[in-house]
């Protein structure tokens, strides 16, 4: 055997996996299919991050029809997190339930925000994250408080924030997985799709590097991995190009859709016909408020958002979503994403505050992810996006009479992962789920899947806490077995 425990992926859920897992004792090898992410200029060149995409590794997929596109995940170690908001939000007690929008109502999972809630506080410790209660509530019980104050509002942001109050909205700080101080260290600019080459964001890499100061974890990289093989139900192999690797338990965590192709091409754990389907992608929106009169001197500007509208308010009273900040948005950026000219963009981006929408998608068994003829195929088939459109119209209702006269909104599109999740979701009956509660393959005796795929729904929030806090009760499974 070559580990007790094979790990595939390195993000959020195999990073968070390995760190609960390091003090069991039991031998723990990492694959990773990425590389190290060495500090450079470009790592906070605007330019070379938005304009020539300089860390995008060159990959094609295929729409439902058939046009390819560019789809911006990451493999490195550390994955996806690496560029993340570093947004660190506790899913709301109702998400775990089932809840009724504008265009269906969504299945809940197989246990209750309190069998979680242990663990977001320890996946919160975990990633340092930076928050505060009482503003919020929607906010869910917590049986520990933040470990660690808010990330400082700057001016432009407290003010937008005091507008917004004075409408009744209950503004309050963003959980954040950043240290600010750190950060601002190497170069002042926001965090928000910009790489963490120096652990100053609480990305996946920083606590794997946390789990391999055990000697009994491993990590390999430049290791992609083409195939699971399996005999009487149990996964006896994990094909690396020519090698085939063992352990007696393999843990998939390589993200909602790569994590799918793997299972696809293997022909595995999909006795239900569930892999890939379900497929979720946040219907998000930015928010962009312009005034001549306001000038934006913010560095890293995503520190506040709010949740009025996320249960409730909508037609029926139903829920819209959440409402948060983008990262600072600067002429480069805004130059090389709105195709604008230098010199207008800069004046555009220095007068703007940059906001955005985020609401549920619902689950459904079409809107799916494929392998043909050896390429993706992601067929996402967007819904729940009237109710979408409604909060982006009341947030821009908001900031206009907040005193920002012009307000556009553009909806991310396919190619931006907005958080994909479900295609392996977790579930009691294995004829509609692919994993169980405890996150073991219905089909298969020790193959376990911990990462985003797992997830039922996608509620309205950013799902890199909820998806830690699965990985690291799965490690208390997991380390017992």
């Amino acid at each position: 055997m070559d580990a007790d425990i094979i790990i595939i992926g390195s993000g959020m859920g195999g990073a968070s996996l390995a760190y609960g897992l390091a003090a069991s004792g039991k031998s723990v090898l990492i694959l990773e299919r990425g590389d190290r992410l060495p500090d450079s200029p470009e790592a906070r060149d605007a330019e070379a991050i938005f304009g020539r995409s300089h860390f995008k590794p060159d990959e094609r997929w295929l729409d439902q029809e058939g046009n390819e596109f560019h789809p911006g995940n990451y493999y490195l170690v550390g994955g996806n997190t690496k560029f993340y908001g570093a947004v660190t939000l506790r899913y709301r007690a109702e998400d775990f339930h089932p809840l009724k929008h504008l265009e269906g109502t969504t299945p809940g999972w197989p246990f209750g925000y309190e069998e979680l809630e242990p663990w977001y506080g320890r996946a919160e410790a975990l990633y340092q994250v930076r928050g505060a209660l009482g503003h919020d509530p929607t906010e869910p019980p917590h049986s520990t408080p933040y470990p660690y104050p808010p990330v400082p509002d700057e001016p432009s942001v407290a003010d937008l924030a005091r507008r917004l109050r004075a409408q009744g909205l209950r503004v309050g700080p963003t959980p954040l997985a950043v240290d600010i101080d750190a950060w601002l260290k190497r170069a002042p600019t926001t965090w928000d799709a910009f790489p963490d080459t120096t652990g100053a964001k609480k990305d996946a890499e920083t606590v794997l590097n946390q789990a391999l100061a055990h000697p009994n974890v491993r990590l390999r990289t430049g290791a992609r991995v083409t195939r699971l093989l399996a005999e009487n139900g149990r996964v006896t192999g994990v094909q690396v190009g020519g090698e085939i690797l063992r352990a007696p338990v393999v843990c998939l965590c390589a993200g909602a859709v790569q994590s799918t192709v793997l299972l696809l091409e293997s022909g595995l754990a999909n006795s239900s016909d569930q892999v890939g389907r379900n497929f979720m992608n946040h219907n998000i929106s930015a928010v962009i408020a312009y005034s001549p009169f306001r000038r934006n001197t913010t560095v890293y500007e995503k520190t506040i958002g709010f949740n009025d509208w996320y249960l409730r308010g909508g037609p029926g009273d139903m829920p819209l979503g959440n409402v948060q900040m983008l990262g600072r948005i600067t002429g480069p950026i805004m130059a090389a994403e709105a195709g604008l000219p230098r010199w207008f963009a800069g004046h555009f981006a220095d007068h703007t505050m940059h906001m955005m929408t985020m609401s549920e998608d619902l689950p459904q068994p079409d809107s799916r992810v494929l392998w043909q003829n050896g390429r993706i195929v992601l067929q996402w088939r967007r819904s729940n996006f009237r109710a979408h459109q409604i909060l982006t119209e009341r947030l821009k209702t908001a900031l206009r009479k907040a005193g920002w006269p012009l307000v556009l909104s553009k909806t991310y599109e396919k190619k931006l992962p907005s958080h994909q999740c479900g295609t392996l979701r977790m579930g009691e009956n294995p004829a509609t789920s692919v994993v169980t509660p405890d996150l073991k393959a219905h089909d298969l005796e020790n193959l376990y899947v911990v990462d985003a795929s797992v997830l039922p729904t996608s509620a309205a929030v950013n799902p890199s806490l909820t998806i830690a806090a699965l990985a690291l009760r799965a490690a208390a499974h997991i380390g017992a077995l």
